[in-house]
């Protein structure tokens, strides 16, 4: 592989991802194409080499941009995070973006695929289109279970993975679908419940948490997830779908207190805001079908908060890129009603 097209490379997983491939593999050449709505940020990839990185910046829903990128490019796969994820602007407002983004965007990218005879196309999906499972029950997400999203975002992320299913289905068409739990990491928008803790902490604010705080998600470190698309990319096998995640689920409350304890605050101030609409419960990855290939988190359970730690320390190295996204922030959700 000598050049990857990266869909999202300017987002929070998409910039870790182009870090780490181009880290990884010294002769890698990677077009990064971001459309850079709120969460894309070109100074997540301000310092990569520019004889290495390229950046497009494109709608992954247009047909014309995209397939005028792949023939100038002609990369040898690529991997999609783009997407819309902004869960509570998916309720409130704006639903049209979420379809274009997550729906019509991995067609416009399956169909180049078929088109350019692109080797491999790998989706990136998320946990949430299986829907949610009980607090107490021992079932866990497979790659077979059935799509029940209960949120909008979801709703539109699973008629993406359907999309990629029926191209292979139908034309042959390369594609890997995988399906991820809740990331945390390096350039996670500051909005995100981790790192939205951590600021508030260090800033002596009150840490919003949704309702009784007992939602559980099973957290996974960025570096995890990308070493994970690396190994799909090298020996996944087309029309397969993967779960990746940690094995590492933790309530809202539970992760809230871990963070707390490393920043030597335990009875730092919380307070309860008002819950999300069909909030999901739990998210549970069974990752089985990636450990059998080999595949193993640097930041298992176990280690969950070494990862929290090295995330805080990341937060307080780079201030000044916290407080400018926080500004974005604030500035975008004034035009959604939350």
């Amino acid at each position: 592989m000598r050049t990857l097209l990266v869909g999202g490379g300017a987002g929070f997983i998409g910039s870790n991802f182009v870090r780490w491939m181009l880290s990884k593999y010294p002769d890698l050449k990677i077009v990064n194409v971001d459309k850079l709505t709120y969460a894309g940020n070109l100074d997540n990839v301000a310092d990569l080499p520019s004889e290495r990185h390229t950046f497009v910046r494109a709608d992954i829903a247009d047909a014309v941009a995209m397939h005028e990128v792949i023939e100038t490019h002609r990369p040898d796969a690529i991997v999609n995070f783009a997407a819309e994820t902004h869960v509570d602007r998916s309720i409130h407002g704006g639903l049209g973006d979420f379809v274009l983004a997550n729906v019509m965007g991995p067609q416009v990218l399956a169909e180049a695929t078929k088109k350019f005879a692109i080797p491999l196309y790998i989706q990136i999906s998320t946990d949430e289109v299986f829907g949610a499972l009980g607090l107490d029950e021992a079932r866990l997400f497979h790659e077979e279970t059935a799509f029940a999203p209960n949120m909008p975002y979801a709703a539109c992320k699973a008629g993406g993975d359907l999309i990629c299913r029926s191209y292979f289905q139908t034309f042959g068409t390369p594609i890997i679908v995988t399906h991820c739990s809740n990331n945390y990491g390096p350039y996670q928008f500051p909005e995100k419940f981790i790192p939205q803790a951590i600021s508030k902490t260090l800033a002596g604010e009150a840490i919003p948490i949704y309702g009784d705080g007992l939602y559980v998600r099973d957290w996974i470190h960025v570096d995890d997830h990308c070493s994970a698309i690396d190994l799909l990319l090298q020996r996944g096998a087309a029309g397969e779908v993967y779960n990746i995640g940690a094995d590492n689920e933790r309530s809202n409350v539970e992760v809230v207190e871990m963070l707390l304890e490393i920043l030597g605050k335990p009875h730092h101030p919380r307070v309860t805001v008002q819950d999300r609409p069909g909030h999901d419960r739990r998210y549970g990855i069974d990752a089985s079908k990636m450990k059998a290939m080999g595949w193993e988190p640097k930041y298992p359970r176990e280690k969950f908060i070494d990862g929290l730690r090295a995330k805080i320390q990341w937060y307080a190295d780079n201030a000044a890129w916290v407080e400018k996204l926080k500004a974005r922030g604030a500035e975008f959700n004034s035009h959604i009603k939350v």
